[in-house]
């Protein structure tokens, strides 16, 4: 079997038909890839979030802590998630928080310079909401509902 180059056009089909929500932020933090699943899961489509930072999807009160590591992460060149799933809240359109598991990569240059930040997704919202519900029956005194 030999290896042969995908035709011209076929890495960005491939992302755009993707499985997962992909998001690629550039070094500011400026929405340049987002593909399908991506608009689906948080209800933006390609036109609305490519342009807009990613405060288009972090919650207001998580931006400050976001933008941190963002930074951080582009001037070490690497991000200390990698090879790690993350949890996170994040936001839909409609404002709606959600959770998301989210795994990270700095893609760089020829040069070795980071060009900003890869992401890929995934909706665990029903299963964390499930996963506190039962901690929190855990830690309620028996007979005791326990409170959402």
């Amino acid at each position: 079997m030999t290896a042969e180059a995908l035709p011209f056009g076929s890495f960005e089909l491939i992302v755009e038909h993707g499985p997962d929500p992909l998001i690629f932020a550039d070094r500011e933090g400026v929405i340049r890839i987002w593909n399908a699943a991506a608009a689906e899961l948080f209800g933006h489509s390609r036109e609305e979030a490519i342009g807009q930072t990613l405060d288009l999807i972090i919650p207001e009160r998580f931006r400050d802590q976001h933008w941190t590591g963002f930074d951080g992460a582009l001037a070490a060149g690497e991000t200390k998630y990698r090879g790690q799933v993350l949890t996170s809240r994040s936001m839909r359109k409609d404002g709606t928080t959600m959770y998301v598991e989210m795994t990270f990569s700095i893609p760089k240059d020829a040069e070795g310079a980071a060009l900003g930040a890869l992401a890929s997704l995934r909706d665990v919202t029903e299963r964390f909401e499930r996963e506190r519900a039962a901690r929190q029956a855990a830690r309620a005194p028996e007979g005791t509902p326990a409170s959402s």
